[in-house]
């Protein structure tokens, strides 16, 4: 049985990954955009497009009330192609903002249409330094300064909005993101994960999983990530057909 998904942020590297795998599964997708170019892309998908921005909070109610979803995925961020260093200053602020400001948004507008459930992208390194690898219970780094304060306090915010959210919320901590529409091929970072397979996890959260939080990246040293693979029946192998 399939349900009506609001997917806010489907343009960007998951988004464009996991519309084929809503569509396969049998749901109807309505799915957000800022730019009239992407809203024929994702017409050409066999979705929904709608063309919002985030920050504008009563249109993007209005859009979510017509489209009445029964759950939101926010995949939304706001960071240049292929992460380029030169941009990633303000990529970071503007990120941040999105995380704080468009979440808060998205949840008003969800809770408002009757959404039960939301799946919301957050980060595998946002930990506060402690002893590894990191399990989801342990505390996020709210003493960071620079971009990293910046950017960690944009992740609090985000996480603090969707699992206080009046409906179930369902927090995924990707690692650093690799595959198509990533910039990069090879896998990188301390907990990489492949962008199929963070799709993938955003899929089984739809049903599976109790309201709470995921790390989702391969196997690695500075996260656990049994929750999700126990809890969720996710892997991190998972491809999408070529």
């Amino acid at each position: 049985m399939g349900h009506r998904i609001f997917l806010a942020g489907a343009s960007g590297a998951i988004g464009q990954r996991l519309i084929p795998q809503l569509l396969a599964a049998g749901h109807h997708v309505t799915g957000t955009t800022r730019s009239p170019d992407k809203a024929a892309t994702l017409r050409s998908l066999g979705i929904e497009p709608v063309i919002v921005d985030v920050f504008d909070a009563e249109v993007l109610s209005r859009r979510m009330l017509a489209a009445r979803p029964d759950i939101v995925v926010h995949q939304l961020t706001d960071l240049p192609p292929g992460l380029d260093p030169s941009r990633m200053g303000e990529a970071v602020v503007r990120n941040a903002r999105i995380r704080e400001e468009g979440t808060r948004n998205l949840v008003a507008a969800a809770a408002a249409s009757g959404a039960r459930r939301m799946v919301a992208q957050s980060i595998a390194w946002a930990y506060a330094p402690g002893p590894e690898p990191h399990g989801e219970a342990d505390p996020l780094d709210s003493e960071a300064s620079g971009n990293r304060g910046i950017s960690v306090g944009g992740v609090i915010a985000l996480e603090k909005a969707v699992l206080n959210a009046p409906f179930a919320g369902v927090v995924l901590r990707y690692g650093q993101l690799y595959g198509p529409g990533t910039g990069t091929d090879a896998a990188a970072g301390a907990s990489p994960v492949h962008v199929d397979a963070a799709a993938h996890a955003a899929l089984l959260a739809l049903e599976k999983g109790a309201p709470g939080v995921f790390n989702v990246a391969e196997p690695n040293q500075a996260v656990s990530t049994q929750k999700a693979v126990e809890e969720l029946g996710w892997r991190a192998d998972f491809r999408l057909p070529a």
